[in-house]
């Protein structure tokens, strides 16, 4: 007889390379649609949330299927391009398409799945030789139905608790249960009204009021403020925090108002993202028009043209040129067409001042999606995409979202390295995937940089892309003039103010007297560096990774900047016992303090890692900061991109030499990004900017590049050198990273991957080498560089490496070393 059951394949969040296929039950057939979630076992004991690829008859499986348990969603939460997004990200970034889900989909779509305990119902044995600890849990389960594992250790006063718990069940005393839930939770507020029989009788109205005033005055006035807010509400209905918050310690009354029937309550789902965003209730309306410039309005309709013809262009406009608003007028276009947006960013910190602008133009349209958000309120924006948000604003992981009809993807900054995805897979590199999301659905990518990428702009010169260029500011407001202060100098003389030259230090005042502010760029965190023992030279390391700790004066510790390690700071040293630690370097907070000693008048904040953990911290220094609350802003990387302040004079690069001389190929290149972009941010309206950048070695050709504003020079010498060492935009680059937790073995396994990718591939194939940091979170880690030539062969090239590395890691000897792909290496 043929079968008539109904089976689905299943993708499940794991880094393997296959769907599993699992039976429907009957009251499931016909019900379930492929990209929805279903509950299904996998081993022993686990239980995942998986979506459905297909649905089918076939039966063809080598193994036992199993059952779907549930089904999580009424509609899909992916659609038909979600899907071959991910099949493409996994196969051109070599992961699996489960570590893409895994990746894509917030937390909040995942299960909680929580061992539970329950008493056997038929259990009549004796329990005399049971220990007291396992009795206490049986008087637990005999007061609560069901125990969590948590709620046992608790009871007994211990974590090791699977010993107790596996006599018990062995014993057939207690049951084991797996608790299956949904982490997305709806968030419900409670509603109010008057009772129909207040509402419709006047005489029984006043019969409350008099016998409340008289005896329970409080809920009179809770009353009062409903009938206040009564006149606004639809069919009756408040919101009870609004009427409760008027009237002080009133929980009570309340309670006792609906206990008589005055009230009566529902329960009701809220967004929420209502009031979400701290700068929202700035937004203003002001003039939603854009006024174009000469120069906009040519670039502007020289895009237009592009896209005509090509699918991608390359805005390549200085700081300050008016990319953004042209930005505005294309996404414009874009909703007349009823089409959807991706506006993407590479740092959550510009989000805040980009949301304003966005929100002026477009309203409750546009959504906000990145990683600040929690896991509820990153799905309530998945499951609105093209109905309530038009328009999303987001870091890289917004590619994800799951659109149904997008126009237009704007990745701005597109040179910023935050692009690349490092840890864990899919490693991919947004600005690359937006581009293929962008022709999965026809359309157009608009890349935005002052200082493009080299690949990026190699393509657009090669008519790869379409290339518009924007090179005046708008209002014909100047560049800003850059100076370079020679610190060897400096020290020579002994004028240097702490770390700050005397050049630096005169312009800084110079600008305090205009009433003008100051942003000062250092690109490390912390106080110090680390601390050197002057006697023996001992320095403290991480125990978990090979590199120094970082001081950190605020929280008083050395901190591990890859793990977080932390400990006390050392009153001596613990190598040879002397009383000479002393700080070698400086980072953010060094600055600040020695900042306050410097211009005591002025106010000073700091904006980096540590300084802007909580939720709405960014928001705050850049609202501070445009408010002119703040004189001088110190800052890492996040004060150089994209930041718009009007009242900037003086733009200070704290340590040039540091950027420039870090041992990697694109050196040249982002220090160049990173000292114009930090310079772009002086005098954008008033043209009075000034840029003091500090350096040992003034002849470095790169400062010369940023003086000048030379971008074309920059981009000739470093295409030269490309060429002839064979890197990117001639070659792609994937690195192999051999981790393991002893060092011989990474060794041993990083020689024997090495040679048999030497055997297919010959002297693309460089190393093994340590990289800078050797060891990290506990693990050895030996590299790999495979160089391949741009050709159409890449794919096949692709699929011979990824066998080889699959045979690898079937060897035994190997099977616990840890080999990570990445492929465009940064």
């Amino acid at each position: 007889m043929e079968d008539e059951n109904e089976y689905v394949d299943v993708l499940l969040p794991l880094p393997l390379r296959m769907y599993f296929t699992y039976r429907l039950p009957l009251e499931l057939q016909g019900k379930v649609k492929i990209g929805e979630r279903v509950s299904v076992p996998f081993g022993r004991h686990k239980i995942y949330a998986g979506l459905v690829r297909s649905i089918h008859s076939d039966t063809n499986q080598k193994y036992e299927i199993k059952s779907v348990i549930s089904l999580l969603d009424e509609e899909p939460i992916l659609h038909k391009q979600q899907f071959e997004f991910w099949q493409w990200m996994a196969s051109y970034y070599m992961c699996t398409e489960g570590e893409v889900m895994a990746g894509a989909l917030p937390s909040g779509f995942k299960l909680n799945n929580e061992t539970k305990i329950i008493i056997n119902p038929y259990f009549d044995g004796d329990i005399t030789s049971l220990s007291e600890k396992q009795i206490a849990i049986i008087d637990g389960l005999e007061q609560k139905k069901e125990l969590s594992l948590d709620e046992i250790s608790a009871i007994v006063g211990q974590q090791k608790i699977f010993p107790l718990v596996r006599t018990l069940r062995d014993l057939g005393v207690v049951l084991i249960k797996e608790e299956i839930s949904e982490r997305f939770k709806p968030r419900k507020e409670t509603w109010v009204r008057w009772s129909p029989t207040y509402v419709e009788d006047v005489v029984k109205q006043k019969e409350l009021f008099d016998k409340l005033e008289k005896k329970a005055f409080k809920q009179l006035e809770l009353v009062l403020a409903y009938l206040a807010l009564y006149p606004r509400a639809q069919d009756g209905w408040v919101r009870k925090a609004f009427i409760v918050s008027q009237i002080e310690n009133s929980q009570a009354a309340f309670a006792a108002l609906y206990k008589r029937g005055v009230f009566e309550i529902k329960k009701k789902v809220v967004s929420r993202l209502d009031n979400q965003d701290a700068n929202k209730e700035q937004e203003g309306e002001g003039d939603k028009q854009v006024h174009f410039s000469k120069d906009q309005q040519k670039a502007y309709e020289q895009i237009q043209e592009a896209f005509k013809e090509k699918s991608v262009c390359l805005l390549h406009g200085v700081t300050s040129s008016g990319k953004t608003e042209i930005f505005i007028e294309l996404i414009r276009q874009a909703l007349e067409q009823e089409k959807q947006v991706l506006y993407l960013l590479p740092e959550i910190a510009l989000t805040s001042q980009m949301i304003m602008r966005l929100r002026k133009y477009f309203g409750d349209e546009v959504g906000v999606y990145h990683s600040r958000y929690n896991e509820h309120e990153k799905i309530e924006i998945w499951r609105h995409v093209g109905d309530k948000y038009k328009v999303i604003l987001g870091a890289r992981s917004a590619l994800f979202l799951p659109f149904k009809n997008l126009g237009l993807i704007v990745v701005d900054e597109e040179h910023e390295t935050s692009y690349k995805q490092q840890d864990p897979a899919p490693r991919y590199h947004a600005r690359d995937a937006a581009i293929f999301l962008a022709s999965l659905y026809g359309a157009k990518t608009l890349l935005g940089s002052a200082t493009p990428s080299l690949e990026t702009y190699y393509n657009a010169l090669h008519k790869k892309y379409a290339l518009v260029n924007l090179f005046t500011r708008y209002g014909n407001v100047a560049l800003p003039s850059v100076f370079v202060s020679n610190l060897k100098e400096e020290t020579h003389r002994k004028t240097m103010r702490g770390h700050l030259s005397s050049l630096l230090v005169k312009k800084m005042e110079a600008a305090f007297e205009k009433q003008q502010q100051v942003i000062l760029f250092q690109n490390r965190r912390g106080f110090a560096t680390c601390m050197e023992c002057d006697s023996c030279q001992y320095i403290p390391i991480c125990e978990h990774c090979d590199v120094s700790l970082t001081y950190h004066k605020q929280r008083s510790a050395l901190i591990c900047h890859y793990c977080g390690y932390t400990i006390p700071v050392p009153s001596v040293c613990p190598h040879c016992g002397g009383h000479t630690m002393k700080m070698k370097g400086f980072g953010t907070e060094h600055l600040e303090e020695e900042l306050q000693v410097v211009f005591p008048q002025q106010r000073i904040a700091r904006m980096d890692l540590d300084s802007t953990r909580a939720k709405n911290s960014h928001y705050q220094l850049i609202s501070d900061f445009q408010q002119r609350k703040i004189d001088i802003m110190v800052g890492t990387q996040m004060v150089t991109k994209g930041l718009d302040f009007d009242n900037v004079g003086v733009v200070g690069v704290l340590n040039a030499d540091s950027l420039i001389t870090f041992p990697d190929f694109r050196s040249y290149e982002r220090s160049f990004q990173l000292m114009t972009q930090v310079s772009g941010r002086a005098g954008r309206k008033t043209g009075e900017g000034e840029v003091v950048i500090q350096t040992y070695k003034p002849e470095y050709e790169v400062i010369k590049y940023v003086m000048n504003h030379d971008y074309a020079s920059m981009y000739t010498g470093q295409i030269k050198e490309r060429i002839m060492f064979k890197y990117p935009p001639f070659y792609r680059l994937i690195k192999l990273s051999v981790k393991h937790k002893e060092e011989a073995l990474t060794n041993e396994a990083a020689d024997v991957l090495a040679r048999s990718l030497r055997a297919l591939f010959g002297d693309r194939v460089l190393g093994p080498e340590y990289p800078m940091v050797s060891r990290i979170k506990t693990y050895f880690i030996k590299e790999l560089l495979l160089k391949f030539e741009r050709s159409s062969q890449l794919y096949e090239m692709k699929e011979s490496l990824q066998r080889a590395v699959d045979e690898f890691s079937e060897d035994g000897r190997y099977k616990s070393v840890r080999v990570a792909i990445d492929v465009d290496t940064q």
